[in-house]
C-alpha cells in the first residue's frame, strides 16, 4: 500500500463525519446508528438522502452544497476514494454530511424503516453480463433491500456510462410496473425535457430562504469518473423512478449462467 493511501486512511479515521465499522460489528446485526441518523448524526429533522458507491463523494458533497435543508451520507467500501469527500466536508463545515464505509450488502445494519427520503447511484460498477446481474446495485435483489429503509415512493436515480446497466434498469422498472419519473440515454444532448424532475427539485428548498433549485444545479454536479467518460466522448444515462414500498421487486429476465 503507498504512501498516500496509509496518510489517507489514517486522516480518514479523524474525522467526525466518517463512520467505519469492523465487519463483525455489523454482520447479522445492527448499527448503534440505525434508526438514529437525524438525533445522534445530523441533530436535525431534515430529508436524508444517500448516495450509494460513492466514489470520491462528489455527489454527497456537491448536492449537500445546493440542498442545505437536506442530510446526505456517502457510502463506499473504498477508504482512500472516500477520503476525498470527507475531506472536503470536514474543511468546508458541512454539518448536513457524512461518510459511512461500508459493503452495501450490509447496508440494512445502519437504516431503520422509512429512515431515507431518496438515492442516489452514481456511476457503479455496471457487473457486465448476465451472470453478475443481482450483484448490480439496481437489481431486484438490492431494490429489495432498499424498500426497508427508503420511505414509499422514495426516488432512486441512477447515472451510468453504461448502456447495459442503464437498459437493465429500465427494464426492471416497467416489468414490476414502478413510476418512471425521468429517463434519457444521452443526458447532455440537449433535447431531454427536464419537467417532471424540474418540478421535484424545486419541492426541496435549496437554502434556508427558500430559494428553490433547478435542475440545472443538479446537473451541474459532475464526478470524476463522469468527466473521464465525457472527454473519451461517451453518453451519459439517467433515469429517475419511485420504488414502491410495498412491492416485491422481481426480476425482469431469467438469469443466466453465460
Amino acid at each position: 500500500m503507498g504512501k498516500n493511501k496509509l496518510a489517507r486512511w489514517t486522516e480518514l479515521g479523524s474525522f467526525a463525519n466518517v463512520i467505519q465499522p469492523e465487519t463483525d460489528e455489523i454482520s447479522g446485526k445492527d448499527h448503534p446508528v440505525k434508526g438514529s441518523w437525524k438525533d445522534k448524526i445530523f441533530k436535525n429533522n431534515n430529508p436524508l438522502v444517500l448516495e450509494l458507491g460513492c466514489g470520491k463523494g462528489e455527489y454527497t458533497t456537491g448536492l449537500a452544497a445546493r440542498f442545505p435543508m437536506n442530510n446526505y451520507i456517502g457510502i463506499d467500501i473504498k477508504g482512500a476514494r472516500m477520503w476525498r469527500g470527507a475531506k472536503t466536508s470536514h474543511e468546508k463545515k458541512m454539518l448536513n454530511v457524512a461518510f459511512l464505509r461500508t459493503r452495501i450488502e450490509f447496508i440494512n445494519s445502519f437504516f431503520a424503516n422509512d429512515e431515507v427520503d431518496e438515492i442516489w447511484i452514481t456511476y457503479p460498477d455496471p457487473h457486465p453480463g448476465g451472470r453478475n446481474s443481482n450483484k448490480r446495485l439496481t437489481s431486484s435483489r438490492y431494490l429489495n433491500v432498499y424498500r426497508q429503509f427508503l420511505k414509499n415512493n422514495g426516488l432512486v436515480h441512477l447515472k451510468t456510462d453504461n448502456t447495459e446497466l442503464y437498459n437493465f434498469t429500465k427494464n426492471l422498472v416497467s416489468h414490476n410496473n414502478l413510476e418512471l419519473v425521468f429517463s434519457t440515454n444521452d443526458l447532455y444532448s440537449g433535447n431531454n425535457t427536464f419537467d417532471s424532475l424540474s418540478s421535484y427539485f424545486k419541492t426541496r428548498q435549496m437554502d434556508s430562504e427558500g430559494k428553490s433549485a433547478s435542475i440545472d444545479d443538479v446537473l451541474s454536479i459532475r464526478t470524476h469518473y463522469e468527466n473521464i467518460f465525457l472527454n473519451e466522448g461517451s453518453k451519459i444515462n439517467f433515469l429517475s423512478f419511485r420504488l414502491n414500498k410495498e412491492k416485491m421487486i422481481e426480476d425482469a429476465t431469467p438469469k443466466t449462467k453465460k
